[in-house]
């Protein structure tokens, strides 16, 4: 005997669906997030002393100029890609699936546990950031990965100071923050190796840092 009327069974399947949506629409991957958009890392590029676009960055901890020496930035670049989190989304993506990035954090890490910030690592910090990244497009976001201020406080400034030939070798955890267009909050992490070292700088002015700034830049493409 069937114990459910057709009018109660249709409330039964009603609510299966819409828990069944509600499932599908929290993202727990990202820091419990409720979004239904993935933010991810495709790929981080630095650059080598040569300014040659690489998977790592070489920086320049000085500059040796006439006048006295120069501290420059280091940038990278993040590939970012919207992803809906259900590949065949029952009513379809929308707008409100598409994400705004707002922040990123930058940290750095060694290999053998020592990570005293000003002492063992370059100081931390947050960046400001603004990028439309649509849901199945990718995005080139340049950024500041290495603050000029860095180059002037230890550990960094030790490589000129006293340790000329040596090189620091760190990771750089970057975290990117943003919300979807429903205002659902959203979060991913990418790492990229650096180099720091005083390394050699071109002849005829100009410097590493310099050179390899302009070209990343100029080959950031939008997509």
């Amino acid at each position: 005997m069937n114990i459910f009327s057709p009018r109660k069974r249709s409330f039964m399947v009603a609510a299966l669906l819409a828990a069944a949506a509600l499932f599908v629409a929290c993202n727990p991957i990202e820091n419990q997030s409720q979004s239904a958009t993935l933010l991810i890392v495709e790929n981080m590029l630095g650059i080598d002393h040569l300014g040659n676009n690489v998977n790592f960055l070489e920086s320049d901890v000085v500059l040796d100029d006439a006048s006295g020496p120069i501290y420059v930035a280091d940038m990278a670049i993040a590939s970012l890609r919207a992803s809906s989190l259900n590949p065949n989304p029952l009513l379809g993506v929308s707008q409100y699936y598409n994400i705004q990035l707002t922040r990123y954090v930058v940290t750095f890490l060694r290999s053998d546990g020592h990570n005293v910030p000003g002492v063992d690592v370059p100081y931390g910090f947050e960046g400001s950031a603004t990028a439309l990244i649509r849901v199945g497009s990718i995005v080139d976001f340049p950024f500041i990965i290495v603050r000029q201020v860095a180059k002037a406080e230890p550990p960094l400034i030790n490589l000129r100071r006293g340790y000329p030939d040596e090189v620091l070798s760190v990771t750089a955890k970057v975290d990117f923050y943003g919300h979807d267009l429903a205002n659902r909050n959203v979060a991913t992490t990418g790492y990229l190796p650096v180099y720091f070292a005083n390394y050699a700088d071109l002849a005829g002015g100009g410097g590493l840092a310099g050179r390899g700034l302009s070209r990343i830049l100029r080959q950031t493409i939008p997509r």
